[in-house]
């Protein structure tokens, strides 16, 4: 590429000297600006992924990483890390001269982009087709996976699925966050409001990254959510929370973009615990799954508590895996549930095995 003939004066050279990285304003735009081993470097200041304000981030070797998801750029040619070099931001020419630092007025190098597949969570939702309705369970118990012990969240939650199936020949699902292998978010929303995507950064980034299961189960495939947790100190389970703070970036879709991604669709909770705090727990349940746009039937949650007196946990296991009411009382929720989602399906019988259910159609 010839040399370019225009450059522009954006300060003393000694003021670039005293950070190893940092933006600047070339022009109408923001550049990053590095310096290190006595040289300089200047990379257009967007990241490729979404956008992220590379002079903020970090000077790692020879690269830039994105402040936002940590992506990496050579610092003075904008190439990608080894085995990426074609996803590269645009670099400027620099110099120094009389104690100023010039950079020129446009790039040297064009950006690239990788051809990427799209994430499969990004498909639309398709409109619903005829077929059973689909009863997704989430179990949120935490245990040792090679010692399981009895759940008795989990036991109800088998039970309200069993019945699902059994009574209105739905398909069901269970997911055991337990036996998933998934990162804590990383509060990408806090950094950037644009910096927390749909499907979450985190499982767009990392293929081993299993909670993509929990968003398929509630984007795309289920028309009832049956979430199960046990009470830890008054609240949901450490697991339970784990999980909803990466679906934040399901409802952060309608604050940033408008996009409601979850439609006619009906979430409701099973709480069981030694101690009480069962309606404070529902409480948060209903109020953030009804925030990422599910419906509540009436009566959206069953709960068990000995209460504050009794810490009789051998006892308890053994009531609710006897109890018939609370058995009852999961098939009663389940029933509710399935109400709800026949309003939601323009009031479709769900009395039968033939019913009509929230499917998703072959795009034509």
């Amino acid at each position: 590429m010839n040399e370019p003939t225009d450059w522009i004066d954006i300060g003393p050279a000694e003021d670039f000297k005293r950070t190893p990285l940092r933006e600047a304003q070339l022009g109408e735009r923001l550049v990053a600006i590095s310096f290190k081993d006595g040289k300089f470097g200047v990379i257009s200041n967007v990241c490729n992924h979404v956008g992220g304000p590379l002079g903020k981030g970090a000077l790692e070797g020879e690269f830039v990483v994105c402040p936002w998801h940590q992506y990496r750029f050579h610092r003075c040619t904008g190439e990608g890390e080894p085995g990426y070099e074609a996803d590269k931001v645009p670099g400027y020419g620099v110099r120094e001269e009389n104690g100023r630092l010039l950079v020129t007025a446009k790039p040297v190098s064009k950006r690239g982009h990788l051809p990427h597949e799209p994430h499969p969570l990004t498909r639309p939702t398709e409109p619903r087709a005829p077929g059973a309705l689909r009863v997704g369970g989430i179990s949120t118990t935490v245990m040792d996976r090679k010692y399981p012990r009895f759940s008795t969240s989990e036991h109800l939650l088998s039970v309200a699925l069993e019945h699902a199936q059994g009574a209105l020949g739905a398909e069901t699902k269970m997911i055991r966050l337990n036996d998933l292998n998934f990162r804590n978010c990383e509060g990408f929303y806090s950094k950037a409001a644009k910096a927390c995507t749909w499907p979450c950064s985190l499982t767009s980034m990392d293929k081993n990254d299993q909670l993509d299961q929990v968003y398929e189960m509630a984007v795309h495939w289920a028309d009832i959510l049956l979430i199960a947790t046990p009470i830890r100190w008054g609240a949901a389970s450490s697991m339970y929370y784990k999980m909803v703070e990466r679906m934040n970036c399901i409802q952060n879709q309608i604050t940033l973009n408008n996009k409601v991604l979850i439609r006619n669709k009906v979430a409701a909770f099973i709480i069981t615990g030694g101690q009480d705090g069962i309606q404070a727990v529902a409480g948060q349940m209903m109020m953030f799954f009804s925030e990422i746009g599910f419906l509540l039937p009436q009566f959206p949650f069953i709960g068990h508590s000995l209460g504050w007196e009794f810490e009789e946990m051998d006892r308890n296991v053994e009531l609710v895996e006897g109890s018939e009411a609370l058995r009852k009382g999961a098939r009663e929720l389940v029933m509710r549930s399935a109400e709800m989602a026949s309003v939601c399906q323009g009031g479709r019988e769900m009395t039968h095995a033939s019913i009509e259910r929230g499917g998703r159609k072959a795009s034509a």
